[in-house]
């Protein structure tokens, strides 16, 4: 850690989002200026420490999440919304295009009352918005059974540009993120 950070470690908070498969969420959250870190995990559900297998099963409640810390003097997390609700379809219940069962969920794991508060009125506003035609069906929920995925789904996109989901999946919706976000890219990517 540099010593920046160390001096602005007081302000990192961090955000739990379900947004469809975790690899996508963390390659668009990894290019947000004022996000620190972005870890693929698993939330929600009723196993302790499920393994990937468990999870895509369906049977386990969890959903697949992105955990993105973030230093909220550089970044709110209203801001952490408005991309989340452009860069997947908050529409579809248990489902993000081929990617179909309640682990694909869209979901705001909220860590405190304050970002409770906050992400239902950014989902109102939202839903009110022309953004999307159909009502939302976002679940915003406390954060719970929390755990990190396994190593090679960390740095996913990052790690294997070439790969076929990443170039028919993550790849579009990154580039739907740059044109929509520019002032929110972090210079080094």
């Amino acid at each position: 850690m540099t010593d920046q950070a160390e001096a602005q470690n007081e302000n990192y908070e961090t955000a739990v989002f379900g947004a469809g498969c975790f690899w996508c969420v963390e390659a668009i959250y990894q290019r947000v200026n004022g996000v620190v870190a972005v870890e693929s995990g698993y939330a929600g559900g009723h196993v302790e420490n499920p393994t990937y297998k468990q999870v895509v099963s369906g049977n386990t409640g969890h959903a697949e999440v992105a955990k993105v810390t973030f230093y909220s003097n550089q970044i709110s997390f209203e801001e952490l919304l408005e991309v989340f609700w452009h860069t997947h379809d908050p529409t579809t219940l248990n489902r993000q295009g081929a990617d179909v069962g309640t682990q694909y969920r869209s979901a705001i794991f909220y860590n405190s009352l304050e970002q409770k508060k906050i992400a239902q009125k950014s989902m109102k506003r939202t839903d009110e918005s022309d953004l999307w035609d159909d009502p939302i069906v976002t679940e915003i929920t406390p954060l719970s059974n929390y755990s990190v995925a396994e190593d090679y789904h960390q740095n996913y996109f990052n790690n294997n540009p070439n790969a076929g989901y990443c170039s028919v999946v993550i790849a579009p919706k990154l580039a739907k993120f740059k044109k929509d976000f520019p002032h929110l890219l972090q210079e080094s990517i």
